[in-house]
């Protein structure tokens, strides 16, 4: 469920802001008002963050390639140095990189005058200036070879390649040509100014090395200037009363409000709670119970929060995501790899994340949706051989049901229809869940959602029809759909403090937008037959690979066989999750959520809080 919350006003003395603000971070329950303003410190705080992560990232890349050449994990268990330690330890680490920078440039210099000066041989400088000196200078001029004949000056040629020349000339000028100037050391001094650089470079980059065990150290101190920079912006944003009181404002959780209610009155601190007015947009904190709370990795990363009036659907996103997951994967076999996987991430971190159970689920429902179509690894063999897999088969729904003297079209309809129930639940639920919601808050429109779950239900029938050829009494639906669409169009626009015929003439200014939408709910039920289809394409690919391994698996071929069995199904079972999330999610955040009217414009609940431990050195 989504969280109620309260605005909530806090005024407090100005001489005492930042010892309350330290103790309002520390017991981080307050989700602020967003702040945008710069100062000086906050500049400076930026400054040393950049510097940060620019030694941080140098010693991440120094990390990364040493784990290649020694094939070792990286060490993980680094522990955290004392701020001085650290100042003194950075101030040396920013000096060795920077001194890197400049060396790799000088080095890149020096390398360019040795390909340059090599055509010359052990030309010496000191020669050339006594030239000049006495009136003889030397001019070197690249020339393009077409243009060589057009020179009246004389010259000599020192080399050549396909495009240009270099040339010399002694004394005299090539007219309207820049000479090019020789370089400020002989090739003897720049090999050796080259060779001292680089032994120089891998002693400081043996020295970085050294310090790869203080990356556990930059990221701390990188969070703690974040910490920082946070209560920097806060405080600097306060309003203020001729300096005797600042206040500032921001969400508080109806959950919290007796911890906050307590910490107002032990700091002596005035506030205010209010209401959430219409217009006001506060952060969505989503709170379930353990169970429901593992679909939040899948959340997480799609990046996507309900509205604070919206809906939360976790629960059944998560019901209908496993239902998804299992029909699109397809194989029972597949789904045992995957609880291998989930089992060894368990074993490893030794912690039973919410990522770690939602794959045992899906794991779980991907072997039960395998068994009950008798679907592993895509193969004929194995269920016609094993007498206990063909028990756990329904073969109405099976992959193979001429194993069950049942023709594949009954099955392929079985399983579309299934489909289409399933969406047609979906759908059905949303209208009823949007029902349940308006009839609470005494909002008439509720009956236009009645509209709705009668032409999705209808519609339905005409679905089966039209895909599966099932029988349907056509005047009936279109009475029902008629019914359905009326009553959308009347009440549609309705709701409170609008009155009916107002409401009455918004719904017939959105008709043509109402039978868009209509033929959109038709669309929607149909759209869910790619369950179906993926899950097909999976099948296929699978037999596709095994038939090209069946005439590999003996003899001395027996090894390429192994090698198309793992990499077709590899890739079979990669494609799968890609389409899991191109398909199953969809289904659920543009079907099911668009029925719903979500709109996923929610933010995360953030409170003011301390997300490092802080010494008496920081704020």
């Amino acid at each position: 469920m989504i969280v109620e919350m309260k605005r909530v006003s806090i005024v407090m003395r100005t001489h005492e802001k930042n010892e309350l603000l330290r103790k309002l971070r520390k017991i981080g329950i307050i989700h602020l008002d967003e702040v945008n303003v710069s100062t000086s410190k906050i500049e400076d705080l930026d400054s040393q963050s950049i510097e940060l992560n620019r030694v941080l990232a140098t010693l991440k890349e120094i990390e990364n390639n040493q784990a290649k050449k020694t094939k070792k994990n990286k060490n993980n268990s680094y522990s955290i140095v004392d701020e001085e330690t650290f100042s003194s330890l950075h101030k040396r680490l920013s000096w060795l990189i920077s001194s890197v920078e400049e060396k790799e440039d000088i080095l890149q210099s020096l390398k360019k005058d040795i390909d340059f000066l090599t055509p010359f041989g052990q030309i010496s400088l000191d020669d050339l200036a006594f030239l000049k000196e006495y009136g003889y200078p030397l001019h070197l001029y690249s020339v393009e070879n077409e243009s060589l004949k057009d020179i009246t000056t004389e010259f000599i040629k020192i080399k050549s390649d396909k495009k240009f020349t270099l040339v010399a000339t002694i004394k005299n000028t090539i007219d309207e040509r820049e000479p090019i100037y020789l370089p400020s050391y002989s090739l003897e001094d720049s090999k050796q100014m080259l060779k001292k650089i680089k032994g120089e470079l891998t002693e400081i980059n043996s020295e970085l090395i050294e310090n790869i065990s203080h990356i556990a150290s930059y990221i701390h101190y990188l969070e703690v200037l974040e910490s920082e920079k946070v209560f920097e912006k806060v405080s600097s944003s306060m309003d203020e009363e001729e300096g005797i009181i600042t206040w500032l404002s921001g969400y508080l959780p109806v959950t919290k409000k007796d911890i906050f209610t307590e910490f107002a009155l032990t700091n002596h601190l005035g506030y205010a709670l209010s209401e959430i007015r219409e217009d006001e947009n506060p952060p969505s904190l989503v709170s379930n119970n353990k169970v429901v709370r593992i679909i939040s990795p899948v959340f997480d990363i799609l990046g996507t929060v309900p509205g604070y009036r919206e809906y939360d659907i976790s629960m059944w996103f998560l019901m209908f995501f496993a239902l998804f997951f299992a029909m699109i994967v397809g194989d029972g076999a597949y789904g045992l790899i995957f609880l291998i996987g989930a089992i060894t991430l368990h074993i490893k971190t030794k912690k039973s994340t919410n990522a770690v159970i939602l794959l045992y689920v899906l794991s779980i429902t991907s072997i039960i949706w395998g068994a009950v179509t008798g679907t592993w690894f895509g193969s004929y063999t194995i269920i016609s051989s094993v007498p206990f897999l063909q028990s756990l088969v329904i073969p109405n729904i099976s992959s193979y049901p001429e194993l069950f003297g049942l023709p594949v079209t009954t099955a392929q309809n079985t399983v579309m229809q299934f489909c289409f129930i399933i969406g047609t639940v979906q759908l059905s639920l949303a209208c009823v869940m949007n029902i349940h919601h308006k009839i609470g808050t005494k909002d008439i429109s509720a009956v236009a959602d009645v509209g709705w779950l009668m032409m999705i239900d209808a519609l339905y029938f005409l679905v089966l029809s039209l895909v599966i050829g099932s029988s349907m009494n056509a005047s009936v639906i279109a009475y029902i759909v008629g019914i359905g669409f009326l009553l959308v169009v009347v009440f549609g626009a309705q709701g409170p403090g609008i009155s009916f015929l107002k409401g009455l003439a918004g719904g017939a200014a959105n008709l043509f937008t109402t039978f868009l939408n209509s033929i959109s709910a038709f669309s929607n039920i149909i759209s869910y037959i790619r369950l179906f289809a993926v899950g097909m394409a999976s099948l296929a690919i699978a037999q596709s690979f095994n038939t090209m391994a069946d005439g590999f698996l003996s003899g001395f071929a027996l090894p390429a066989g192994i090698i198309i069995l793992v990499f077709g199904h590899g890739l079979n079972i990669a494609m799968a999750l890609l389409s899991v999330v191109v398909h199953g999610v969809r289904l659920n955040l543009l079907e099911f959520s668009g029925q719903l009217g979500m709109e996923w414009t929610g933010y995360q609940y953030n409170p003011f809080r301390e997300t490092v431990k802080h010494t008496s050195h920081t704020l």
